[in-house]
């Protein structure tokens, strides 16, 4: 039986494909405040602000590929039982190949009724517009979990750190929760690995491996260690 191998991947992996990450630039996203387009509050008070603001997000993850990371990645499923638990919103590690993935805060290629948040549609276009409707007839939104919304696949994903034989932290600061808890829930045994070039504070000692590398070079290293 493969060994269970869960990957909390961070902003560090997508940004050596060119995606962005707000944290780079004093707290704006793309020069937006990120509470302009990342929380209730900001959709509320402008929606087509919000809209055009992923829309261009969008468009611009259609032109990145993934890098050696997420190849690398999605390669370990051919020797690991493999569950990746993204904090990311674009599809990079899907594209790479990775068949096993829970999105934390959500998915940018769909969106979600206002209504019923139930009712997700997956996205042919890079566009919502105003006045794009749900079966039920509200406006479309961003499949997106803004900053004071619940977390609704954090559930999955703890139970998959609860069961992780192998636990890999990749291009995170582990400064965003409920995400960065996340590592607080594997058991004593199992092995850790952190991989990043700013090191976070975790506590932990026990069967800790610290791989201070890119995220492209740190798979790599990653995968000669696992062998």
């Amino acid at each position: 039986m493969k060994k269970k191998l869960v990957v909390l991947s961070g902003a560090g992996i997508s940004a050596e494909s060119g995606i962005k990450t707000f944290r780079d630039s004093n707290g704006l996203w793309e020069n937006h405040d990120i509470m302009e387009v990342a929380s209730p509050e900001g959709w509320r008070r402008n929606k087509e602000i919000v809209l055009e603001f992923y829309n261009q997000r969008r468009k611009q993850a259609l032109d990145v590929k993934p890098n050696a990371a997420h190849y690398g990645l999605a390669e370990l499923e051919n020797d690991f039982d493999v569950t990746i638990i993204t904090q990311n919103i674009d599809n990079l590690h899907e594209r790479a190949g990775s068949t096993n993935i829970i999105h934390l805060h959500g998915e940018l290629f769909k969106s979600q009724s206002t209504l019923d948040p139930k009712l997700v549609y997956d996205m042919d276009s890079w566009e919502i517009k105003l006045g794009d409707k749900c079966e039920k007839g509200s406006q479309l939104r961003p499949f997106i979990v803004w900053f004071g919304e619940m977390v609704p696949m954090m559930n999955p994903a703890i139970k998959a750190a609860q069961e992780a034989d192998i636990f890999v932290v990749i291009g995170t600061s582990l400064q965003v929760y409920p995400a960065a808890s996340l590592i607080q829930y594997t058991n004593h045994s199992t092995q850790k690995y952190i991989i990043d070039v700013n090191i976070p504070i975790t506590g932990l000692k026990e069967n800790l491996t610290i791989i201070q590398e890119q995220a492209s070079i740190g798979v790599g290293k990653l995968r000669q260690l696992l062998k």
